[in-house]
């Protein structure tokens, strides 16, 4: 393994688990997008979704685990039926609730409840916009997407969103290709000044995420012969002081179905959290305590997340 082989070279190790504190649930491959960079090949015609029921376990997990964060993702989360009777139920089980959305599904026919709802539930919205250029979205993530987008955030503006105090509304930027984000402060810097000047847009902040080199972002770099030119631009641009801050120190992923991952790219890699006999885990047998100081699994994808100035969830980790 490359990361084996850095971790040994630069005599550093790999975290460990901390104190949970955020509990990702993907909500299923349904999507009514089809992006290049998607991670879990998400799109209209994927037919894994969680179930009332599996929501349900998540619920009871709550109930009994102070948990502080519950970040809803997918897909697009929205799209799964279970997605409003676990959100309202969470609403009073922990401290804040984020939905990761990609914009365009708030025009979708039907889904013109959204805004009302993301304010019912005090949603902290991380919402996709992987460029401020129509030319780039676009390409990215499908034509007329850019321009969908942009009347999206428009109405979470009209609603209150990144405009209010308590109702943040944070935008999230992906490379177009085989190179790493630029520095995020710069980037929200531009983000701000080109969306504010053209569309009126206002946001809270910019969150930069570096592309995994897996599933469909993997073989579109495959395709193009960019493949292991984007894995040694990872190697060598290996930063060990990210280390400490990777998110799945204090983060697990809920699948579709329950089972239990280190993060959503392990899900996409069906590498599942074993207890000490080799079995999955799951949102019923979970005991978060059992967790502090375990070793979290690394593979090569996971040299996106310690690269440059670091990749989470939550943008750069430097």
């Amino acid at each position: 393994m490359v990361l084996e082989n850095i971790l040994k070279k630069e005599t550093v190790l790999w975290p460990r688990r901390e104190q949970l504190e955020t509990l990702q649930v993907n909500m299923g491959r349904l999507c009514n997008m089809a992006c290049n960079h998607c991670h879990i090949d998400a799109g209209p015609a994927a037919g894994e979704v969680m179930s009332h029921e599996t929501a349900n376990r998540v619920i009871r997990f709550l109930l009994k685990c102070h948990i502080r964060t519950l970040d809803l993702t997918g897909g697009a989360p929205e799209m799964a039926p279970s997605f409003k009777s676990l959100a309202l139920a969470a609403k009073n089980l922990v401290e804040e609730i984020i939905v990761r959305c990609n914009l365009t599904i708030i025009l979708e026919e039907g889904m013109e409840w959204l805004p009302e709802f993301y304010k019912r539930i005090d949603a902290h919205i991380i919402a996709s916009l992987p460029c401020y250029s129509r030319e780039n979205v676009d390409r990215q993530r499908g034509k007329g997407t850019f321009g969908k987008s942009i009347r999206a955030l428009q109405i979470l503006n009209k609603s209150g969103f990144g405009k209010k105090n308590n109702m943040k509304l944070d935008l999230v930027y992906n490379p177009g290709g085989a190179f790493l984000p630029g520095n995020q402060r710069s980037l929200e810097k531009d983000y701000k000044k080109v969306l504010g000047e053209e569309y009126g847009i206002t946001f809270n902040d910019l969150f930069t995420i570096t592309n995994i080199p897996i599933n469909r972002f993997g073989s579109e770099l495959k395709k193009n012969g960019n493949y292991n030119k984007y894995v040694s631009i990872l190697e060598t641009r290996f930063n060990p002081l990210a280390l400490d801050k990777i998110m799945c120190r204090t983060l697990i992923s809920v699948g579709w179905d329950g089972l239990i991952y280190d993060c959503d790219f392990h899900h996409a890699m069906n590498m599942p959290l074993t207890n000490r006999n080799g079995i999955a885990f799951n949102i019923d047998n979970l005991n978060p305590d059992e967790l502090v100081d375990r070793e979290i699994q690394c593979r090569d994808h996971c040299l996106a997340c310690v690269a440059g100035e670091g990749s989470s969830c939550g943008g750069s980790l430097l």
